[in-house]
């Protein structure tokens, strides 16, 4: 990993558990779409976040799920928001992770992001888009509530410019305007697909749903080799 200095653009809630953070970079640097960074709090304190933006973007956007109970995130957030502030840069170090895009596979895609797993989401389609790719892609987004769905728009306004790319939005608790699904995001997949064998598929989101996913895939016929999510580095 590389350490880089970084000043402070943006410290912007989305919601009220959801962080959007723009850092500029004091050099460029190269990385690969769903790779992670890791913020600098002190020498043996680094935390891992990961780039919600495409590699060629001039900002590194970072979206952080920092709900006042989950402490580790918060004290990130503190941090940036007293770095915008007084003008202080902060370190970070990238890249890391082996769960990002396999630009060259052919394979159809299933995305899956499970909250703030978005923005590993999101970094990979952008980098799709930037390289022109129209790859068979299906989008998985899973949350509690619509509240919490914070980037809908983007992730809509992709369905509709892009042909190859079909985004399904799933919510626990739906009122009755909702447009999308209403089931657990991990059932709704299960629902949608008798097989998953010939899929590249990426996936993000809190340990027990990505642990929690593998052994449902398991059951779906999944290529494991093109199982892709940096939670498997973390989890047996």
């Amino acid at each position: 990993m590389n350490t880089i200095s970084c000043t402070i653009e943006k410290v912007a809630p989305f919601n009220n558990a959801v962080f959007q953070v723009i850092l500029k970079p004091s050099k460029p640097f190269e990385f690969k779409a769903g790779q992670y960074l890791c913020v600098v709090m002190g020498e043996k304190d680094k935390r891992p976040f990961s780039i919600a933006s495409a590699p060629d973007a001039e900002h590194i956007e970072l979206h952080i799920g920092a709900a006042v109970s989950e402490s580790y995130p918060m004290q990130v957030v503190e941090r940036l928001k007293e770095c915008l502030a007084t003008g202080n840069s902060i370190e970070i170090e990238v890249p890391g992770g082996d769960a990002h895009l396999r630009a060259d596979s052919q394979r159809p895609r299933l995305l899956i992001a499970g909250g703030t797993g978005f923005s590993y989401i999101k970094s990979i389609v952008e980098q799709k888009i930037a390289l022109g790719q129209k790859i068979e892609t299906t989008l998985y987004w899973g949350c509690r509530n619509q509240d919490a769905m914070y980037y809908e728009t983007i992730a809509r306004e992709w369905h509709d410019a892009h042909p190859w790319l079909n985004f399904i939005p799933v919510i626990e608790e739906a009122s009755a305007d909702w447009k999308g699904k209403e089931a657990n995001l991990l059932e709704q997949i299960k629902n949608d697909f008798d097989s998953l064998k010939g899929y590249d598929i990426y996936i993000a989101g809190r340990f027990d749903m990505v642990g929690a996913a593998r052994e449902l895939f398991r059951t779906m016929g999944v290529e494991e080799d093109h199982l892709y999510g940096d939670a498997f580095a973390f989890i047996k």
